[in-house]
């Protein structure tokens, strides 16, 4: 799920969503811009597919939203890199490095050819974007946010190829939850050419967050269900507002109005209708723009994944 912390950041969807309500959370706004500006890209991305393929330049296009405002300032939005990088340790130097990507020139070169495989259609498209995501970390165009943009690309190659009807399938959990396998299985195919090893593993971690996935949203479902014959016959707003909370788990009363196009107090009795109900519950003592929050369907989005290689 999205709500897992993803790759280089430190807060969760949830508590983006959480804050973008007016709740309080221990977060420092650059960890809360670091998960904005993955769901800004994200949606950037889906929409621009509509016009515009897969490409370097949408690469860019995503990388540009991806590190506005956050980082150390030297990641330049939106653009390849223009000198050597390396992969390694905290204090690691270019001669004992993990890893060292193609200097600029030859990086440019497999950017061509990385990006016109990405328009190949005589491979399964699961191992394709396998390929493709190997690939792609291994030019590392980029000074910084390569990662996040690697794992966008996989999301965003399976709703183009129409193997997701929406961006439903995040693989940055997985990885994360096996990020020594991660690490390892990227570098053996560089170093050594594994790459039925690599598919191996890319493949179990799709079928691992698909059953993640699947299991989430099922159990969402089946909330929204229940809590909708709740509310059924009591409210109309207050069954309108059961819809929204699989979208968002917090809402206050005045963004409950604006989204439903309703009165403050009809949004407000509609809140009220569902705390009573146990559906919503108050996440603080305020009295003023209150925040409520679906606690149920929350806890189903931070819970951990139970994700293993094998």
């Amino acid at each position: 799920m999205l709500s897992s912390r993803i790759e280089g950041t430190q807060a969760t969807l949830g508590e983006l969503l959480a804050a973008e309500a007016g709740a309080a959370v221990d977060r420092s706004p650059e960890d809360l811009r670091e998960v904005a500006n993955y769901v800004v890209a994200l949606e950037h991305g889906v929409g621009r597919l509509k016009k515009l393929p897969l490409s370097l330049r949408l690469v860019r296009e995503l990388h540009e939203r991806l590190m506005l405002g956050v980082g150390s300032g030297h990641a330049r939005p939106g653009e390849f890199r223009h000198s050597q990088n390396w992969i390694g340790p905290p204090g690691s130097t270019l001669a004992n490095a993990t890893y060292v990507p193609p200097p600029v020139e030859e990086m440019t070169t497999a950017l061509g050819a990385w990006e016109a495989f990405l328009h190949d259609r005589s491979l399964p498209p699961l191992v394709q974007i396998a390929l493709i995501h190997a690939q792609f970390e291994a030019i590392h165009p980029f000074v910084d946010g390569n990662g996040r943009v690697g794992r966008l690309l996989i999301t965003l190659f399976l709703v183009e190829r129409e193997i997701l009807p929406a961006p439903l399938l995040y693989l940055s959990a997985f990885f994360e939850a096996t990020r020594r396998d991660y690490y390892e299985r990227l570098l053996a195919v560089t170093a050594r050419g594994e790459w039925e090893a690599w598919i191996e593993y890319f493949l179990t971690g799709v079928a691992r967050q698909a059953e993640d996935a699947l299991s989430r949203a099922q159990r969402i479902n089946r909330l929204v269900a229940r809590w909708r014959k709740k509310a059924a016959g009591r409210s109309a707003s207050a069954l309108r507002l059961v819809d929204l909370l699989a979208e968002n788990p917090f809402w206050t009363v005045k963004r409950t109005a604006e989204r439903l196009g309703v009165a403050f107090t009809t949004a407000q009795r509609a809140v009220q209708t569902l705390e009573r109900g146990r559906v919503l519950e108050r996440t603080s003592a305020a009295r003023r723009d209150r925040v409520y929050c679906a606690r149920a369907i929350l806890d189903i989005l931070e819970e951990p994944a139970r994700l293993r290689a094998s």
